[in-house]
């Protein structure tokens, strides 16, 4: 494991680390998913792929842990007011209204999958806490420092450290915005989430903003998956 960040700071010094530092935490989180997919249909029948999850977003907060210097936006968050927190709150709060309503047919991409199912028995406690617990507090630190932090300002001006997120402009809020929603099934919902945060994030001009406002949004949705059981919500 320590091999593989060894090269990656190997690479990142040749490269530009403010931009690959942002992409390789996102990046290793899909091609994580896509290796599950492919891992899931040679793997042994008595192989349990849900602990993967669990690896997954652990390799993923790792990583984002040794690249936290380059992620000179989040040192802002003491100047975060109650005001902001709740404004931050409140948009996650609809944004999970939105997400569990919007599921008409063509607002979807294929069908929906089976999910992550935890099961039952002493381990499925073990399994939806991971869950929950990944979607909340990893996923929405490494998405929002992927698709708002970096590639909405990217899109407004390559120089994307030097862009107040208060002057990015309509044309690359939308396309970051869609660009976020094929990432998900519920396509439709995920451009209005994708809208809302970068939204969020213009307006206040901080990342923390968006960030609360995902993290709330997956928080909620956890608990609501876990008490409803729509497993293929996850």
């Amino acid at each position: 494991m320590w091999v593989c960040f060894t090269c990656w700071h190997m690479v990142s010094s040749k490269l530009n680390p403010e931009i690959w530092s942002r992409i390789a935490p996102f990046a290793l989180y899909m091609l994580f998913m896509a290796a599950v997919d492919i891992f899931a249909q040679v793997a042994p029948v008595d192989v349990d792929l849900r602990w993967l999850y669990g690896i997954k977003v652990g390799l993923v907060a790792l990583l984002l842990w040794s690249l936290r210097r380059y992620y000179v936006e989040l040192n802002d968050i003491s100047t975060l007011k109650l005001r902001s927190w709740l404004s931050a709150i409140t948009v996650g709060v609809l944004v999970f209204i939105a997400w569990i309503n919007l599921d008409a047919p063509w607002m979807l991409l294929g069908e929906p999958s089976e999910g992550f199912d935890p099961g039952n028995g002493s381990e499925a406690c073990l399994l939806m806490a991971t869950r929950v617990m990944g979607a909340a507090l990893v996923v929405p630190l490494m998405e929002e420092l992927f698709w708002r932090s970096f590639l909405m300002r990217w899109i407004h001006n390559q120089h994307f450290l030097n862009v107040n997120p208060k002057q990015v402009g309509a044309l690359a809020l939308l396309v970051s915005s869609a660009l976020f929603a094929i990432e998900h099934t519920e396509w439709f919902a995920g451009l209005i989430a994708g809208l809302a945060y970068g939204l969020l994030y213009i307006r206040s001009g901080k990342i923390w903003m968006p960030i609360i406002a995902h993290a709330v949004t997956n928080g909620i949705l956890g608990v609501w998956i876990i008490y409803t059981g729509n497993w293929h919500y996850w």
